[in-house]
């Protein structure tokens, strides 16, 4: 591939551990990438560095406080930056890219979502909250736009894989796996004990605080089914959730006559990233193979969703629709940071959240003001969270 030809990447949360796998994927494949733009919300020196190894154009940091030490650096680094409230924004509204790798945390991902998919850019998406809550408006402008929705999510990149381009009539049912995380097996007692250093280590994967506690109560495949439903087309109920404690096989498809595809490789976030990049071609990865002659034996079991109760309040979410799924999304942010902070018990994160969805009255059909203000509502009365 010559240089010319090179895809332009951006890559939104470039300091998360998605971001910096991305740009891992990136530097091994110098031939066929170059980054276009790197984005993050505060950890400005950490950005500096990923500038002076990946030279992007062009820059962004969420957290304005940084500006006055910062952005002559930055753009002695070549990369003209922004800064604050919609810098993310601002950023994918003023460059040149192929494709947007967005990886950051939490509702913060959709604007900039939307922007680039105005612009034409191919979407990777790794960020859950971004469908979660604007999924209903989300879908639809990409669909209006013909911008392909890329899902870097080890469990729907399987899907995405799995399904080809079979049509949802075609398919009977989508069965997400999931870890289990570190409290597989344990009681509601044993919960109300757990420390969040217990909490923040995962049997399997490596990654960023909050999808970490995600995995921990099960709330982060409760997202993915929400995800799921608007990826796919497929009705909550045709979307089933295994534990799968392995970690192997990412997720499988059941077609209408019965058959099942799986996909299955190392628990490595490098290989979905990977293929999102250079989809629709596939390309030899660095990621060693996986080795089938280690394995025992490859377990699943049905998710214990009365004692993980954030499961069942997400089938509840996107069953409702709506503003719903978005509120669901905003009071498990602030609980899982509560929690982080020592503030609440590992329990009372579902507590929270089921809380938050009973008070509110869903908006069926949301515009993406409506589903700002109902974020807006319930960060507002975080304090009853």
């Amino acid at each position: 591939m010559t240089p010319a030809a090179r895809k332009r990447i951006a890559v939104l949360g470039s300091t998360g551990s998605i971001g910096v796998q991305t740009l891992d994927v990136i530097a091994q494949m110098p031939e066929r990438f170059e980054t276009a733009a790197l984005a993050a919300c505060g950890n400005a020196e950490a950005l500096l560095r990923q500038c002076a190894q990946h030279r992007p154009k062009a820059v962004a940091l969420s957290d304005a406080s940084h500006e006055e030490a910062y952005a002559a650096k930055f753009r002695a680094l070549g990369a003209e930056p922004e800064f604050g409230a919609g810098a993310l924004t601002r950023l994918i509204e003023r460059i040149d890219a192929d494709l947007v790798v967005v990886a950051t945390v939490g509702f913060a991902g959709v604007e900039p979502t939307l922007a680039a998919i105005e612009r034409g850019m191919t979407i990777a998406l790794a960020n859950k909250e971004v469908l979660v809550a604007a999924g209903e408006i989300v879908m639809p402008a990409a669909r209006t736009r013909g911008v392909p929705i890329l899902p870097v999510d080890s469990e729907h990149n399987a899907l995405f894989q799995c399904l080809g381009d079979a049509k949802p009539d075609r398919v009977k049912r989508l069965i997400l796996t999931a870890s289990g995380g570190p409290f597989r097996g344990w009681t509601r007692e044993q919960l109300a004990e757990v420390s969040v250093e217990q909490a923040l280590k995962h049997p399997t994967w490596d990654m960023g605080p909050k999808v970490t506690i995600d995995s921990a109560t099960l709330l982060n495949k409760g997202l993915e089914v929400i995800e799921a439903h608007h990826l796919y087309g497929i009705d909550p109920d045709r979307i089933d959730v295994l534990v799968h404690p392995q970690s192997l096989c990412h997720s499988m498809v059941e077609f209408i006559d019965g058959s099942i595809l799986a996909q299955i490789g190392p628990a490595d976030m490098r290989l979905p990233i990977q293929y999102c990049l250079t989809w629709p071609e596939r390309c030899a990865t660095h990621v060693p193979s996986l080795d089938w002659t280690q394995l025992s034996q490859l377990e699943f079991a049905a998710p214990d969703t009365e004692t993980f109760r954030c499961l069942a309040l997400a089938y509840r979410a996107v069953r409702t629709g709506g503003t719903l799924p978005a509120v669901l999304n905003a009071a498990g942010e602030i609980a899982v940071q509560k929690f982080l902070e020592g503030k609440i018990g590992f329990l009372d994160i579902a507590a929270g959240i089921e809380r938050a969805m009973d008070a509110h009255q869903p908006i069926a059909n949301p515009t993406l003001q409506d589903i700002i203000a109902a974020d807006a509502a319930v960060r507002g009365a975080c304090a009853s969270i």
